[in-house]
């Protein structure tokens, strides 16, 4: 398999060099169920456009179903598959966006994770009332799993410092808040030279 090494792709084995594997941050932008992320995703786009590509992860569940071919989704095989992916936007200078329900623990064992440089997390965030009325307002054929969404919500809380609240914020509001997190993290890295 090949690893990245100062910029390229080397084989171990062979000691093959491929150069120009470029790797670029990946910002998670993450919260339990009811938080926001899908409504933040298309003004969220548009704000970081030409700076990020961003993407919701959910955009590839129907895939990873049908991939399953009727057993559960594997779900470290779908978080490798979003790797690829910002490894992939990486190519033409750009980091990754990805709004979804991810954390270090999802990603960092990864065999792909070595493709990405820095992930950065944002955690989005509501009183849990606010999420619970949220969620039972969503389609019928929604999910309604308030109980689980709780629980992630208080261990996100407890594990993540980066947060923007979205009780009070409109989609476009919370939107600009992210990006203004994303562009700072980009600044941030580039006057460090990481």
């Amino acid at each position: 398999m090949m690893q990245p090494r100062r910029g390229a792709a080397w084989c171990p084995d062979c000691g093959r060099l491929d150069r120009d594997a470029a790797i670029q941050p990946l910002f998670v932008v993450t919260g339990a169920s009811g938080s926001g992320k899908t409504a933040i995703f298309a003004p969220l786009a548009r704000l970081l456009a030409g700076r990020c590509v961003t993407f919701d992860v959910d955009w590839l569940l129907d895939a990873a179903g049908a991939l399953s071919t009727g057993r559960p989704i594997a779900w470290p095989a779908f978080r490798e598959a979003w790797l690829a992916v910002a490894h992939g936007v990486a190519q033409s200078g750009t980091p990754t966006v990805l709004l979804g329900p991810f954390i270090p623990d999802h990603l960092d064992g990864l065999a792909s994770r070595s493709w990405v440089g820095d992930i950065r997390y944002l955690l989005l965030d509501c009183p849990d009332d606010l999420r619970r009325g949220r969620i039972e307002a969503r389609p019928p054929w929604r999910q309604r799993d308030i109980k689980e969404q709780a629980a992630f919500a208080t261990w996100l809380r407890s594990h993540l410092p980066d947060r923007i609240d979205t009780s009070d914020r409109t989609p476009d509001d919370t939107a600009a808040a992210v990006a203004a997190w994303v562009t700072a993290q980009i600044d941030t890295a580039v006057k460090n030279g990481t």
